[in-house]
């Protein structure tokens, strides 16, 4: 897996999509990395929740299943910034992996991985006849994991000793850090200055 950019466009914790159209229903400019070798470049839209990557040279669309796929690139049109998700193995039942789509938000030592899906929730909506009414909106949100130099991938439920347990070799150092810098720790950005910062700590690049 190639080093990565860190991306800081668009990476807020539960991000709402500017007029309700979410990437994942969006073609993008991008590229397919097979698992047989061969790149596919032209338009892709992708679907992280059902684990499929349809691409679409102008004359023809297909869609393949992540146990197809190695890893695929786009640009963004929705949030205007590169994204790579990568299909890696993870155990989705007792004693079974199989492979599903990821994104990449920070490679090192230490890597950490996105999945989005889409919460529907219901807010207040104030008006002259009725103080009680509720709308109904969606919004994007996203689940967190960390991958190991191991291949193991660990899912982080955004509770504070959970992280520091994943990040105890640096715990006191990343927990100075965190308070320094007034960081979330469960907040997407913030999540990518943290692991990014202690790949640097075990790296020895600060």
């Amino acid at each position: 897996m190639k080093r990565l950019i860190i991306v800081l466009g668009f990476i807020l914790f539960g991000v709402r999509a500017p007029a309700q159209e979410f990437p994942f229903q969006a073609w993008h400019d991008g590229k397919i990395v097979l698992m047989s070798g061969d790149t596919l470049t032209g338009l892709v839209k992708y679907n992280v929740e059902g684990n499929v990557v349809q691409f679409d040279n102008k004359r023809q669309v297909k869609a393949f299943s992540s146990q197809k796929i190695l890893f695929f690139e786009i640009f963004d049109n929705i949030f205007e910034t590169y994204r790579q998700f990568y299909a890696l193995p993870y155990q989705v039942q007792p004693n079974y992996k199989t492979p599903i789509l990821f994104e990449v938000l920070h490679e090192g030592t230490l890597t950490l991985l996105a999945r989005e899906y889409v919460v529907e929730e219901s807010i207040p909506v104030y008006s002259y006849y009725s103080r009680h009414a509720y709308s109904t909106r969606s919004r994007l949100a996203f689940d967190y994991y960390f991958l190991d130099r191991e291949g193991n991938i660990e899912k982080y439920m955004l509770k504070k000793n959970d992280l520091y347990e994943v990040l105890k070799k640096k715990e006191e150092d990343v927990k100075q850090f965190v308070k320094r810098n007034n960081l979330k720790y469960d907040r997407r950005e913030d999540l990518v200055r943290i692991v990014a910062y202690y790949n640097s700590l075990l790296e020895g690049k600060i």
